[in-house]
């Protein structure tokens, strides 16, 4: 058996005794810990199904290595001595044995070798078998999502209703979501989903959806891109393709899968109170038969799965309970212990090598040292190749100036999931973390500053919210707010905000001469077709087109941001306002 199959082994092995593991413990973590944990929990499992590291001992490594042994020894012992031949001919009476005895270097090849021996060959080449239904597994994964995206965009209709537009861009700016999303619609699909790794885009089965449910549908699908959801579905992919062989691996996939939605509602109802999660559970009833027959992709996250799937989650949200402190306490010394545990089961290392010890040492130094010293370009070496998962492994082995150039890397290049692996290594309050803090923030990157609170204590936490509410940054309060697990609060500052600046700007334009009724603009008794407000450094400041409207205006502002008029736009202006957008 080749090497890369025993590892293989000894991996699936290892995870095995996890999944096991974590499947007899569910109906305690079930109460124990937040949904949350119950869906990240599951990247321990995985790490251990595709990371071949593992300590000098370990129980996995140590088993596999006594039956390599024990296979050789056995080999050695049936190994006939030099000279000898295996199977002699009889000697017959009066015959001299030599005449009835062939030699060996005279048979041809084919019949020396035995049934065994070709077992034996058989059982060397088994990994071809195995790497062949992987490979044959994933690429199928792959193309089955590739065409379910092609046929779901070829009859996608995009959404141009700019009220619906500007309601998820809103919400997109409160979720700390930095890339634009796209809005669609599909009515052959059975469920709102999100679509796309890089340019994501949420299709909807229809448009014609109350208010409520058309906020709760965003905010479940901008969570889902928000978490990178997508990516973590297709290391599940990965892994099960790796473990083909495995039926714990598929049912850890579906395990996952589940928690997925549990892990995206809890997060979508932290901030609601119980009329609000009543409202988002009937957001899941409505979402079941909104749309068409067409059933979702694996890697695409939805709305809404099964009806079994459903039933648990409506649970779930009626039942939802903020995590005590005990409970984050519990939490972590739990994924503590997993991690240990995954940690001690190990993977086979190879060959054992004299004495016992897996390094091999090389004059003052050994193995272990080297690789250390070699952390810092091994790790700029895997962000290259972006393979996040080896990367974060070897980013928690440098030193502080070595993981700040890294940081300082991944932040100029726009790599957000590189980023929250990098930081996730970092200790509470650390210089690094307060450094990155102060430059996201001056910088106004609300996701890499989202991703650097995780990471903050309380008092730290504390200390930013005051700064932002100082410094009337909105997108700063909003992230904080929840991340001390104060979005009530938030939410009526901003509806408060809200209502003043309405007034306010009443008030301004009516003083050149424009009205407001609702969303509708009125100038000179004339209903306004388009009319805009931008500040001195051409950033919109108001832009509301109405169809029905018959003059064209724009507000004229110094300086100092005061208004000082009202001009009508010309035919040019507003085709390259439109364009534009």
């Amino acid at each position: 058996m080749s090497g890369v199959l025993k590892i293989v082994l000894s991996l699936s092995l290892s995870g095995s005794l996890l999944i096991l593991l974590l499947l007899l413990s569910k109906p305690f973590l079930k109460r124990k810990t937040s949904r949350r944990w119950q869906y990240y929990i599951w990247l321990v499992v995985i790490a251990r199904l595709l990371l071949p590291f593992a300590p000098e001992v370990s129980a996995v490594g140590t088993l596999f290595q006594q039956a390599e042994q024990i296979v050789s020894q056995h080999e050695a012992e049936s190994v006939p001595a030099p000279g000898v031949y295996a199977n002699p001919a009889p000697e017959y009476a009066g015959e001299p044995a030599e005449s009835t005895r062939p030699s060996q270097s005279s048979l041809p090849a084919d019949a020396v070798l035995s049934a065994g021996d070709m077992g034996a060959a058989a059982v060397r080449h088994l990994w071809l078998v195995w790497l062949g239904v992987a490979l044959v597994l994933l690429i199928q994964k792959i193309t089955v999502y590739q065409g379910f995206v092609k046929y779901i965009r070829a009859s996608c209709v995009e959404v141009s209703d700019v009220e619906l537009l500007d309601r998820l861009a809103e919400t997109g700016a409160q979720m700390g979501v930095k890339r634009p999303v796209e809005l669609w619609s599909n009515s052959l699909i059975s469920s709102p989903l999100l679509l796309g790794f890089f340019h994501p885009c949420i299709v909807l089965p229809t448009t014609e959806l109350p208010e409520a449910d058309f906020e709760y549908t965003i905010r479940h699908e901008l969570t889902h891109y928000k978490r990178r959801d997508m990516f973590y579905k297709w290391l599940v992919q990965l892994a099960i393709c790796v473990h083909w062989f495995n039926p714990l691996a598929w049912r850890m996939g579906r395990e996952i899968s589940r928690a997925c939605e549990l892990a995206c509602d809890e997060s979508v109802i932290r901030a609601l109170d119980e009329p609000g999660r009543r409202a988002y559970g009937d957001t899941l009833l409505r979402a079941m038969g909104a749309g068409g027959s067409c059933q979702n992709s694996l890697a695409s996250v939805t709305l809404n799965e099964s009806a079994e799937l459903l039933k648990e989650r409506l649970g779930a949200i009626m039942q939802f309970k903020k995590p005590s402190k005990l409970t984050g306490v519990l939490s972590f010394v739990l994924a503590g212990a997993l991690t240990m545990t995954a940690a001690a089961a190990g993977a086979y290392p190879g060959p054992a090598k004299a004495g016992g010890s897996l390094w091999v040492k090389k004059g003052t130094h050994s193995v272990q040292e080297t690789a250390k010293r070699s952390a810092a370009s091994e790790a700029e070496r895997y962000y290259k190749a972006e393979s996040l998962p080896l990367f974060q492994i070897m980013f928690s082995r440098l030193d502080e100036d070595a993981q700040d150039k890294l940081l300082d890397q991944i932040y100029t290049d726009d790599r957000i999931a590189f980023w929250g692996a990098a930081v996730g290594q970092l200790e509470e309050d650390c210089a690094l973390i307060r450094r990155y803090a102060e430059k996201t923030y001056a910088d106004g990157s609300v996701a890499y500053f989202s991703a650097l609170t995780m990471y903050m204590s309380e008092d730290t936490l504390e200390a930013w919210l005051d700064r932002a509410l100082e410094d009337e940054t909105w997108a700063f309060q909003s992230i904080l707010f929840n991340a001390l697990d104060r979005g009530d609060e938030f939410d009526e500052r901003k509806d408060e905000q809200e209502k003043e600046w309405e007034e306010a700007q009443k008030a301004e334009y009516g003083a050149v001469g424009v009205t407001m009724d609702g969303k509708n603009y009125y100038y000179q008794g004339q209903l306004v077709n388009v009319f805009l407000d931008i500040r001195p450094n051409k950033s919109f400041y108001t832009l509301n087109v109405n169809p029905m409207g018959t003059v064209n205006i724009k507000i004229i502002r110094d300086a100092d941001n005061k208004i000082t008029g009202v001009a009508y736009m010309t035919e040019a202006e507003v085709q390259e306002l439109l364009g534009d957008i």
